[in-house]
Protein backbone atom coordinates (compact mmCIF):
# COMPACT_ATOMS: atom_id res chain seq x y z
CA UNK A 1 0.00 0.00 0.00
CA UNK A 2 2.57 2.34 0.79
CA UNK A 3 5.27 1.22 -1.72
CA UNK A 4 2.94 2.49 -4.28
CA UNK A 5 3.79 6.35 -3.00
CA UNK A 6 7.40 5.81 -2.59
CA UNK A 7 8.32 5.50 -6.46
CA UNK A 8 10.72 6.95 -8.53
CA UNK A 9 8.04 9.71 -10.31
CA UNK A 10 8.27 10.65 -6.56
CA UNK A 11 11.64 10.33 -5.51
CA UNK A 12 12.45 12.96 -8.72
CA UNK A 13 10.27 15.18 -6.98
CA UNK A 14 11.31 14.79 -3.25
CA UNK A 15 15.21 15.25 -4.31
CA UNK A 16 14.01 19.31 -5.46
CA UNK A 17 11.57 19.52 -2.23
CA UNK A 18 14.29 18.13 0.22
CA UNK A 19 17.05 20.38 -1.81
CA UNK A 20 15.01 23.50 -1.23
CA UNK A 21 14.25 22.89 2.54
CA UNK A 22 18.01 22.22 3.33
CA UNK A 23 18.82 26.15 1.71
CA UNK A 24 15.84 27.56 3.39
CA UNK A 25 16.35 25.65 6.94
CA UNK A 26 20.58 26.54 6.88
CA UNK A 27 20.10 30.21 6.13
CA UNK A 28 19.67 30.71 9.71
CA UNK A 29 23.48 29.71 10.36
CA UNK A 30 24.62 32.46 8.23
CA UNK A 31 28.15 32.47 7.14
CA UNK A 32 30.14 31.04 10.32
CA UNK A 33 30.28 29.42 13.30
CA UNK A 34 29.55 26.57 15.78
CA UNK A 35 26.06 24.58 15.69
CA UNK A 36 24.39 21.90 17.27
CA UNK A 37 24.26 19.68 13.93
CA UNK A 38 22.32 17.01 14.76
CA UNK A 39 19.86 19.32 16.66
CA UNK A 40 19.26 21.04 13.25
CA UNK A 41 19.40 17.48 11.34
CA UNK A 42 16.74 16.41 13.45
CA UNK A 43 14.22 19.05 12.60
CA UNK A 44 15.30 19.10 8.99
CA UNK A 45 14.30 15.96 8.50
CA UNK A 46 10.81 15.86 10.42
CA UNK A 47 10.68 19.49 7.92
CA UNK A 48 11.80 16.91 4.26
CA UNK A 49 9.74 14.27 5.53
CA UNK A 50 6.66 15.98 6.17
CA UNK A 51 6.95 18.05 2.85
CA UNK A 52 7.73 14.84 0.77
CA UNK A 53 5.56 12.09 2.52
CA UNK A 54 2.04 14.07 4.16
CA UNK A 55 1.56 16.57 1.60
CA UNK A 56 1.67 20.52 1.76
CA UNK A 57 -1.24 20.55 3.64
CA UNK A 58 -0.02 19.13 6.82
CA UNK A 59 4.08 20.37 6.28
CA UNK A 60 1.95 23.84 6.12
CA UNK A 61 1.09 22.97 9.53
CA UNK A 62 4.52 22.67 11.44
CA UNK A 63 4.46 25.00 13.65
CA UNK A 64 6.41 25.43 17.01
CA UNK A 65 3.50 23.76 18.76
CA UNK A 66 3.49 20.72 16.39
CA UNK A 67 6.85 20.64 16.68
CA UNK A 68 6.85 20.71 20.74
CA UNK A 69 3.95 17.32 20.02
CA UNK A 70 6.22 15.92 17.75
CA UNK A 71 9.31 15.89 20.44
CA UNK A 72 7.17 14.86 23.24
CA UNK A 73 5.85 11.38 20.35
CA UNK A 74 9.55 11.16 19.63
CA UNK A 75 10.35 10.86 23.77
CA UNK A 76 8.51 7.78 23.77
CA UNK A 77 11.54 6.11 21.85
CA UNK A 78 12.79 5.09 24.74
CA UNK A 79 14.71 1.78 26.82
CA UNK A 80 11.23 2.14 29.25
CA UNK A 81 8.96 1.69 26.41
CA UNK A 82 10.55 -1.37 24.86
CA UNK A 83 10.50 -2.98 28.54
CA UNK A 84 7.53 -1.90 30.57
CA UNK A 85 3.99 -1.51 29.63
CA UNK A 86 2.26 1.68 28.03
CA UNK A 87 0.21 2.03 30.44
CA UNK A 88 2.26 2.70 33.68
CA UNK A 89 1.69 6.79 34.45
CA UNK A 90 5.61 7.63 33.50
CA UNK A 91 5.95 11.45 32.48
CA UNK A 92 7.26 10.20 29.13
CA UNK A 93 4.52 8.32 28.36
CA UNK A 94 1.57 10.80 29.52
CA UNK A 95 3.54 13.15 27.33
CA UNK A 96 3.89 10.64 24.47
CA UNK A 97 -0.41 9.79 24.62
CA UNK A 98 -1.06 13.46 24.66
CA UNK A 99 1.44 14.34 21.78
CA UNK A 100 -0.21 11.32 19.67
CA UNK A 101 -4.09 12.40 20.60
CA UNK A 102 -3.47 15.82 19.65
CA UNK A 103 -1.26 15.09 16.53
CA UNK A 104 -4.08 12.76 15.11
CA UNK A 105 -6.81 15.39 15.56
CA UNK A 106 -4.64 17.61 13.32
CA UNK A 107 -4.68 14.79 10.51
CA UNK A 108 -7.95 14.30 11.06
CA UNK A 109 -8.83 17.56 10.05
CA UNK A 110 -6.98 17.65 6.86
CA UNK A 111 -7.29 14.16 5.54
CA UNK A 112 -11.43 15.22 5.46
CA UNK A 113 -10.56 18.35 4.50
CA UNK A 114 -8.73 16.35 1.25
CA UNK A 115 -11.79 14.38 1.22
CA UNK A 116 -13.92 16.69 0.68
CA UNK A 117 -11.86 17.96 -2.09
CA UNK A 118 -12.10 18.01 -5.77
CA UNK A 119 -8.65 18.88 -6.19
CA UNK A 120 -6.16 16.05 -7.29
CA UNK A 121 -3.39 15.54 -5.30
CA UNK A 122 -0.26 13.02 -6.00
CA UNK A 123 1.29 12.19 -2.73
CA UNK A 124 1.11 9.39 0.49
CA UNK A 125 -1.91 11.24 2.01
CA UNK A 126 -3.44 11.08 -1.42
CA UNK A 127 -2.24 7.09 -1.70
CA UNK A 128 -3.49 6.18 1.28
CA UNK A 129 -7.12 8.19 0.70
CA UNK A 130 -7.88 6.15 -2.03
CA UNK A 131 -6.14 2.71 -1.41
CA UNK A 132 -8.43 -0.27 0.00
CA UNK A 133 -7.68 -3.78 1.63
CA UNK A 134 -8.40 -6.89 -0.41
CA UNK A 135 -11.52 -6.96 0.50
CA UNK A 136 -12.50 -3.63 -0.91
CA UNK A 137 -12.73 -1.70 2.09
CA UNK A 138 -11.17 2.11 2.83
CA UNK A 139 -8.94 3.02 5.54
CA UNK A 140 -10.47 5.20 7.44
CA UNK A 141 -9.59 8.20 9.26
CA UNK A 142 -7.62 7.07 12.03
CA UNK A 143 -6.20 4.67 10.14
CA UNK A 144 -4.55 6.56 7.59
CA UNK A 145 -3.61 9.57 10.58
CA UNK A 146 -1.36 6.31 12.40
CA UNK A 147 0.53 5.37 9.20
CA UNK A 148 1.18 9.44 8.70
CA UNK A 149 2.92 9.09 11.94
CA UNK A 150 4.63 6.45 11.63
CA UNK A 151 5.52 7.30 8.28
CA UNK A 152 7.39 10.55 9.87
CA UNK A 153 9.13 8.87 12.81
CA UNK A 154 9.71 5.50 11.05
CA UNK A 155 13.07 6.94 9.62
CA UNK A 156 13.80 9.98 11.62
CA UNK A 157 15.92 8.72 14.50
CA UNK A 158 17.99 6.32 11.81
CA UNK A 159 18.20 9.11 9.57
CA UNK A 160 18.74 12.14 11.52
CA UNK A 161 21.69 10.22 13.27
CA UNK A 162 23.15 8.78 10.08
CA UNK A 163 23.07 12.44 8.53
CA UNK A 164 24.50 13.55 11.80
CA UNK A 165 27.69 11.04 12.49
CA UNK A 166 28.27 11.45 8.44
CA UNK A 167 28.52 15.26 8.92
CA UNK A 168 31.63 14.80 11.66
CA UNK A 169 33.24 12.07 10.07
CA UNK A 170 33.43 14.09 6.64
CA UNK A 171 34.61 16.81 9.28
CA UNK A 172 37.40 14.71 10.70
CA UNK A 173 38.93 13.30 7.20
CA UNK A 174 39.30 16.68 5.39
CA UNK A 175 40.53 15.27 2.19
CA UNK A 176 37.36 12.95 2.12
CA UNK A 177 35.30 16.20 2.53
CA UNK A 178 37.05 17.68 -0.68
CA UNK A 179 36.99 14.83 -2.84
CA UNK A 180 32.86 14.71 -2.12
CA UNK A 181 32.51 18.34 -2.87
CA UNK A 182 34.71 17.95 -6.22
CA UNK A 183 32.19 14.85 -7.42
CA UNK A 184 29.42 17.62 -6.29
CA UNK A 185 30.88 19.59 -9.05
CA UNK A 186 31.72 17.00 -11.28
CA UNK A 187 28.29 14.94 -11.45
CA UNK A 188 26.65 18.35 -10.85
CA UNK A 189 28.29 20.33 -12.82
CA UNK A 190 29.31 24.55 -11.20
CA UNK A 191 25.48 24.88 -9.55
CA UNK A 192 25.92 21.88 -8.11
CA UNK A 193 22.40 20.98 -7.45
CA UNK A 194 21.48 17.56 -8.14
CA UNK A 195 17.97 15.64 -10.06
CA UNK A 196 17.26 12.30 -8.90
CA UNK A 197 19.75 10.62 -11.66
CA UNK A 198 22.22 12.57 -10.55
CA UNK A 199 21.87 12.22 -6.91
CA UNK A 200 21.85 8.73 -7.80
CA UNK A 201 25.41 8.59 -9.03
CA UNK A 202 27.48 10.66 -6.38
CA UNK A 203 28.97 7.70 -4.43
CA UNK A 204 31.82 8.28 -1.83
CA UNK A 205 30.18 9.37 0.90
CA UNK A 206 26.40 8.05 0.97
CA UNK A 207 26.99 4.45 0.04
CA UNK A 208 28.00 3.82 3.82
CA UNK A 209 25.21 4.75 4.48
CA UNK A 210 11.20 -21.78 9.95
CA UNK A 211 9.45 -25.06 10.10
CA UNK A 212 11.89 -27.69 10.78
CA UNK A 213 14.92 -27.30 13.45
CA UNK A 214 17.32 -25.19 12.36
CA UNK A 215 21.54 -25.23 13.63
CA UNK A 216 23.25 -22.82 13.47
CA UNK A 217 26.42 -21.90 14.80
CA UNK A 218 26.14 -24.99 16.79
CA UNK A 219 22.74 -23.52 18.22
CA UNK A 220 19.79 -25.51 17.72
CA UNK A 221 16.54 -23.52 16.56
CA UNK A 222 13.50 -24.68 17.40
CA UNK A 223 10.69 -24.18 14.49
CA UNK A 224 8.81 -21.06 14.87
CA UNK A 225 11.19 -19.41 16.82
CA UNK A 226 12.23 -15.80 15.89
CA UNK A 227 15.77 -14.68 15.15
CA UNK A 228 17.22 -11.63 15.32
CA UNK A 229 20.01 -10.30 14.12
CA UNK A 230 22.03 -7.16 15.62
CA UNK A 231 23.38 -5.29 12.67
CA UNK A 232 25.63 -3.67 14.76
CA UNK A 233 27.42 -6.78 15.53
CA UNK A 234 26.95 -8.33 11.87
CA UNK A 235 28.86 -4.86 9.90
CA UNK A 236 31.55 -5.56 12.05
CA UNK A 237 32.34 -9.12 11.60
CA UNK A 238 35.90 -9.50 11.25
CA UNK A 239 35.42 -12.59 8.66
CA UNK A 240 33.29 -10.41 6.50
CA UNK A 241 34.84 -7.20 6.79
CA UNK A 242 38.21 -5.21 5.95
CA UNK A 243 39.04 -2.56 8.24
CA UNK A 244 35.49 -3.05 10.39
CA UNK A 245 36.19 -0.50 12.51
CA UNK A 246 37.23 2.06 10.55
CA UNK A 247 34.79 4.90 8.50
CA UNK A 248 36.03 3.64 5.06
CA UNK A 249 33.25 4.26 2.48
CA UNK A 250 35.50 3.71 -0.03
CA UNK A 251 34.71 0.09 0.85
CA UNK A 252 31.83 0.12 -1.36
CA UNK A 253 33.40 1.56 -4.50
CA UNK A 254 34.56 -1.26 -6.10
CA UNK A 255 33.51 -4.92 -5.48
CA UNK A 256 31.18 -5.37 -2.69
CA UNK A 257 33.39 -7.03 0.08
CA UNK A 258 30.14 -8.98 1.36
CA UNK A 259 29.83 -10.25 -2.12
CA UNK A 260 28.06 -13.70 -1.95
CA UNK A 261 26.49 -13.64 1.73
CA UNK A 262 23.07 -12.48 1.29
CA UNK A 263 22.90 -10.51 4.39
CA UNK A 264 26.15 -9.42 5.49
CA UNK A 265 25.03 -5.71 5.00
CA UNK A 266 21.29 -5.44 6.50
CA UNK A 267 21.17 -1.68 7.75
CA UNK A 268 17.31 -1.97 6.39
CA UNK A 269 16.73 -5.39 7.46
CA UNK A 270 16.12 -7.86 5.23
CA UNK A 271 13.48 -10.41 3.45
CA UNK A 272 9.89 -9.53 3.74
CA UNK A 273 10.32 -7.05 6.52
CA UNK A 274 13.22 -5.11 4.45
CA UNK A 275 12.46 -1.42 5.28
CA UNK A 276 9.96 -0.02 2.58
CA UNK A 277 11.81 3.15 3.06
CA UNK A 278 14.93 2.58 2.34
CA UNK A 279 15.48 4.01 -0.84
CA UNK A 280 13.60 7.06 0.04
CA UNK A 281 16.08 7.54 3.20
CA UNK A 282 19.16 7.32 0.43
CA UNK A 283 17.16 10.11 -1.39
CA UNK A 284 17.00 11.99 1.71
CA UNK A 285 20.35 12.00 2.99
CA UNK A 286 22.47 12.68 0.13
CA UNK A 287 20.03 15.79 -0.58
CA UNK A 288 20.56 17.25 2.43
CA UNK A 289 24.42 16.50 2.51
CA UNK A 290 25.11 17.35 -1.31
CA UNK A 291 23.34 20.75 -0.61
CA UNK A 292 25.19 21.19 2.69
CA UNK A 293 28.51 20.64 1.16
CA UNK A 294 27.77 23.41 -1.60
CA UNK A 295 26.75 25.41 1.01
CA UNK A 296 29.37 24.95 4.01
CA UNK A 297 33.08 23.44 4.63
CA UNK A 298 32.88 21.77 7.72
CA UNK A 299 35.65 21.34 10.70
CA UNK A 300 35.60 19.78 14.36
CA UNK A 301 35.57 22.10 16.60
CA UNK A 302 38.92 21.96 18.29
CA UNK A 303 39.54 18.63 17.54
CA UNK A 304 36.72 17.16 19.21
CA UNK A 305 35.20 14.10 17.90
CA UNK A 306 31.84 12.99 19.63
CA UNK A 307 31.63 9.89 21.61
CA UNK A 308 28.74 8.14 21.44
CA UNK A 309 25.45 8.39 23.60
CA UNK A 310 24.09 5.49 24.37
CA UNK A 311 21.29 6.51 26.57
CA UNK A 312 19.43 6.98 23.24
CA UNK A 313 17.81 3.78 21.61
CA UNK A 314 19.66 4.94 18.06
CA UNK A 315 23.16 5.67 19.60
CA UNK A 316 23.48 9.66 19.00
CA UNK A 317 26.71 11.85 19.02
CA UNK A 318 27.50 13.72 22.57
CA UNK A 319 27.93 16.60 22.45
CA UNK A 320 27.25 17.01 18.50
CA UNK A 321 28.27 20.76 17.73
CA UNK A 322 30.33 21.58 14.39
CA UNK A 323 32.40 24.13 13.14
CA UNK A 324 31.17 25.28 9.38
CA UNK A 325 32.58 28.53 7.02
CA UNK A 326 30.42 29.18 4.30
CA UNK A 327 32.02 28.32 0.71
CA UNK A 328 32.42 30.88 -2.07
CA UNK A 329 28.88 31.94 -2.32
CA UNK A 330 28.70 31.48 -6.67
CA UNK A 331 28.86 28.01 -5.70
CA UNK A 332 25.27 28.12 -3.15
CA UNK A 333 22.19 29.71 -4.36
CA UNK A 334 20.80 31.76 -2.15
Amino acid sequence: MLKTGLNIAHFKEHVKIIEEETVEYFQRWGDSGEKNLFEALSELIILTASSCLHGKEIRGMLNEHVAQLYADLDGGFSHEAWLLPGWLPLPSFRKRDQAHREIKSIFFKVIQKRRQSEETVDDILQTLIDATYKDGRPLNDDEISGMLIGLLLAGQHTSSTTSAWLGFFLAKDEALQERCHAELRAVCGDGMQPDFDQARRISHYLEYTGTSLTTAGGYTIPAGHQVCVSPTVNHRLQDTWVDRMEFSPDRYLNDNPAAGEKFAYVPFGAGRHRCIGENFAYVQIKTIWSTLLRMYHFDLVDGYFPTINYTTMIHTPHNPVIRYTRRDQGAARS
